[in-house]
């Protein structure tokens, strides 16, 4: 097949030219949607991998390790080995040729830029998303929000509370991060992170972005800068022993560290490099050593063999410590620098989880298949410009309404709800059906009081909380009512209040 190679090297420089005069002509085309937008993005990213490793086909023939490309260009200029006839040399190439083309009839071709690709460029992508995410619109952080519950450096809190507390990484107790637990939980939400950047943002350059995040972060790191790590990193490279899984300077003595438990004590006995193995005593015992004795003075005795190890080749266990302390810290900064990236898309997944936890399934369903029917429909009309000079509210044909229906219902006067955040509301008959709406029941939530109608037209949260506690006093809600409160059960399981129960049992009914 050596003989081809001029051919497939000429074959190679057509494709990748004519890759790059469809990308520029793909990115002329305005998409329409966002679901286009994506799909434009993803045939544009295919196309720069098919060039990038047609591209390297190409370095490594003209790199010609196996002088192969030498080989054939000398044989053009008639240069044979002895013996070999120039015209039956020629002539079985031009059979090699004549096959290569048969084989592959594309080669043949030119670069033409009128060729038809209405084809390609009309192809989608497979892209997979969760309903969740709803085609990239939102984040679907459910699996990384039930690790992080069930987690010991976690908190029981909602999902949507959640949301705005996964990027805050300087809010987890620094003796937490050294674990094991929230190695793993913060490689998964990275790892989720990136899936998403990628089939959302297909053509930004993660590894360009992510070299200048460790550049920066490696210089923060060796001037103790790095937030929430700053006294960790010290200049002779080793970790002091605070940093372990258990904050010594809690502990007096060697009996109250043994409250801890035989885990906790095996897992920061680990981080140090030291030995795990023994009763809850003698773990005790060795880690409180390096409350007041540097890790580089202890005896090797106390370390584990693969610390020991490092020390016979004039390595210390602290650095171990360091190193690891050093990867999760830039972990956290590269998650900070997604998040960063990804602001419109969590502020957009927090209001949409929001307003799920006030509507129905059946609303839920009609909302989303109402989205899916917008963005089929949306087309070139939107792009004429519609002549409102007063700003107008759209109508149902989506022209501004006449003026005097705005002035009718009072369309220029502002209400404003504390409850709901500050939200404006124009015009009286949405500042009246606003109260029923999922912003002003979730708020309502927030405070604590049910969203009933004795607190229509109340918008400021200092008098919703006066309301609700002259209403418990009226109502006597915090005394305890035993004829209505305490609960029976008959023989067939049916629940009664006392009341109910004791009218029942007279009249010989259980």
């Amino acid at each position: 097949m050596s003989s081809t190679l001029l051919e497939v090297t000429r074959a190679s420089h057509e494709e990748v030219e004519r890759l790059e005069r469809l990308i520029v002509k793909h990115l002329q085309n305005e998409p329409a949607s966002n679901k286009d937008r994506l799909f434009q993005s993803h045939r544009v990213r295919n196309m720069i991998d098919t060039i990038t490793s047609t591209t390297h086909k190409l370095v490594e023939i003209y790199e010609d390790s196996d002088s192969a490309r030498k080989d054939e260009i000398a044989a053009l200029g008639g240069q044979t080995a002895s013996g070999i006839n120039v015209f039956s040399a020629f002539y079985d190439r031009l059979k090699e040729i004549r096959e290569y083309h048969r084989k592959h009839p594309i080669a043949r071709g030119v670069v033409d830029p009128n060729d038809d690709y209405e084809a390609l460029l009309k192809e989608e992508p497979p892209i997979e998303f969760s309903g969740e995410e709803a085609f990239g619109r939102y984040l679907d952080l459910h699996e990384l929000y039930h690790q992080y519950i069930n987690s010991k450096f976690g908190e029981p809190i909602e999902y949507s509370a959640y949301l705005d507390v996964f990027s805050e990484t300087d809010k987890v107790p620094r003796k937490m991060k050294m674990t094991k637990q929230y190695r793993e939980y913060l490689e998964n939400l990275l790892e989720y992170l990136l899936y998403f950047f990628q089939r959302t943002e297909p053509l930004q350059d993660l590894d360009r972005i992510f070299s200048k995040v460790t550049s920066e972060f490696e210089e923060n790191w060796a001037a103790g800068k790095v937030q929430g790590w700053e006294n960790d990193h010290q200049e002779n490279g080793h970790a002091p022993a605070q940093h372990t899984a258990i904050d010594l300077d809690y502990y007096s003595s060697v009996e109250e560290l043994k409250e801890v438990g035989p885990e906790r004590l095996k897992e920061a006995l680990a981080v140090l490099g030291l030995k795990t193995g023994g009763t809850v005593q003698q773990r005790a015992e060795r880690l409180f050593l390096t409350k007041d004795t540097p890790l580089e003075k202890l005896e090797r005795k106390h370390f584990a063999k693969v610390a020991r190890g490092l020390e016979k080749h004039g390595v210390a266990a602290a650095p171990q410590l360091d190193e690891n302390s050093k990867e999760i810290a830039l972990m956290e900064a590269k998650l900070t620098k997604l998040c960063d990236l990804l602001e419109e898309t969590i502020a957009r997944t927090k209001d949409n989880v929001v307003k799920k936890q006030a509507l129905t399934y059946e609303e839920i369903a009609a909302e989303r298949e109402e989205e899916e029917t917008q963005e089929d429909s949306e087309s070139e009309d939107e792009e004429q410009q519609i002549y409102n000079p007063l700003k107008l509210p759209m109508g149902w044909d989506g022209k501004p309404i006449p003026y005097w229906l705005y002035k009718l219902h009072g369309l220029g006067q502002e209400f404003k709800c504390e409850i709901c955040g500050n939200y404006s509301y124009w015009g009286r008959r949405a500042f009246e059906r606003h109260f029923k709406e999922w912003r002003h029941q979730h708020g309502m939530r927030c405070l604590g009081i049910p969203n009933t109608k004795n607190f229509n037209e109340i918008t400021s949260i200092e008098e919703a909380k006066d309301l609700w506690k002259k209403i418990q006093q009226r109502q006597g809600v915090n005394k305890w009512r035993p004829d209505l409160e305490e609960e029976y059960e008959d023989k067939e399981g049916n629940i009664y209040n006392k009341k109910t129960y004791t009218d029942l049992q007279r009249q010989g009914l259980i």
